[in-house]
């Protein structure tokens, strides 16, 4: 590598270091571009040689969310079959995701203060939980190609999903001293979505996701 691109890397993960710094002690919606070059000890102008906008830095942080998130799943248990219906599997996807955004505290803040200035009309919310629940639509569309029931449509389930943990971790995870310890946060979302997604154990109930269906004829 030379010179001139080290440089611009050390620039850049200076930025990026700088702006979770700023989005804790201001918030996004409070944190200007020169808050965040000058706590990064950078040129203003610097800035725009990475990043069009407040907006673009911030995907770049999601990035790393998403990257360890993902890592950590397969890291743990990430068979093929993608079968969310299994309490392991459900439990590692799930654990996975809220450490991340414990780990990258500053990003869960921005994302969702950006998402409300972005106002109700804007679809923002919808646009961004469809983008970062993929890999979860991903892998109920498996279930559901392998003609396992499930209690809606993934396109739907999985941002659904998304939103649980989403405003879940921003609550808690902004709060000093939480009532609940990640373990039972953990916990406890697992078994409210392995549930949700195996439905009624009534005798008259529907199969459930770890019974396959019948393939239509």
């Amino acid at each position: 590598m030379s010179v001139r691109k080290a440089q611009a890397a050390e620039t850049r993960a200076a930025l990026l270091e700088a702006a979770r710094q700023q989005f804790v002690e201001r918030g996004y919606l409070n944190t200007k571009i020169t808050d965040i070059t000058a706590a990064a000890g950078r040129a203003t102008g610097s800035f725009y040689a990475h990043f069009a906008d407040k907006d673009e830095l911030l995907r770049a942080l999601l990035d790393d969310v998403r990257s360890q998130a993902r890592d950590q799943v397969v890291a743990e248990v990430h068979p093929r079959d993608h079968d969310l219906a299994d309490r392991d599997q459900l439990h590692a996807h799930i654990g996975a995701s809220w450490q991340a955004m414990r780990d990258h505290l500053p990003v869960t803040i921005a994302v969702f203060e950006s998402i409300v200035a972005e106002g109700p009309r804007s679809g923002r919310a919808w646009q961004r939980l469809v983008a970062d629940t993929d890999v979860l639509r991903d892998h109920l569309d498996y279930l559901r190609e392998q003609h396992r029931p499930l209690p809606g449509d993934p396109a739907l389930l999985a941002p659904a999903m998304g939103a649980m943990l989403s405003l879940l971790s921003y609550a808690l995870l902004t709060t000093d001293h939480p009532a609940h310890p990640d373990t039972e946060v953990v916990d406890t979302l697992t078994d409210l979505l392995l549930h949700g997604l195996t439905g009624p154990t009534s005798p008259t109930a529907p199969a459930s996701l770890t019974e396959p269906a019948a393939p239509a004829a």
